[in-house]
């Protein structure tokens, strides 16, 4: 997910959603979601649509379609990967809103280089209180792999 979470990766403190829908998560924020080729993995990529959103491809020999009830599209953050190493629906189609876990609301990469994610404003919004109250980035320090 550079170049929002960074090359080194970093520890990321993820707000849990119980049930994935368009009242909680939103287009535009960095999700949690089990990997559709291994559910015992979880990949963090964007929520870039939602059921209702017409999807239409780069390549004019494939036919746009609507995602449907449940189903979403992630993409990963780095423009520059080709689909095969993006490992975002590009590559394995639309996902369903249920392996949705949860939405990266903070990330901690070193001491000194940290913040808030960049989620949709409706999230960033819901989300402040939490991190304003909640958020312990000296606990998190501690338990961080540098």
């Amino acid at each position: 997910m550079v170049p929002t979470i960074g090359e080194q990766g970093g520890t990321l403190l993820v707000r849990k959603i119980p049930a994935a829908d368009t009242k909680k998560i939103f287009v535009g924020d960095v999700v949690v979601l089990k990997d559709p080729d291994n559910s015992d993995n979880y990949l963090v990529r964007r929520l870039a649509a939602t059921e209702g959103y017409e999807m239409v491809s780069t390549d004019e020999k494939e036919e746009p379609f609507v995602l449907e009830k449940d189903q979403c599209w992630v993409l990963a953050d780095n423009e520059k990967l080709k689909p095969q190493e993006a490992k975002d629906s590009r590559l394995f189609g639309p996902v369903s809103m249920a392996d949705i876990v949860g939405r990266a609301i903070y990330c901690l990469q070193t001491a000194v280089d940290h913040g808030p994610v960049q989620n949709s404003q409706d999230s960033m919004h819901k989300d402040a209180p939490v991190l304003q109250v909640e958020l312990d980035v000296d606990e998190m320090s501690k338990h961080h792999k540098a």
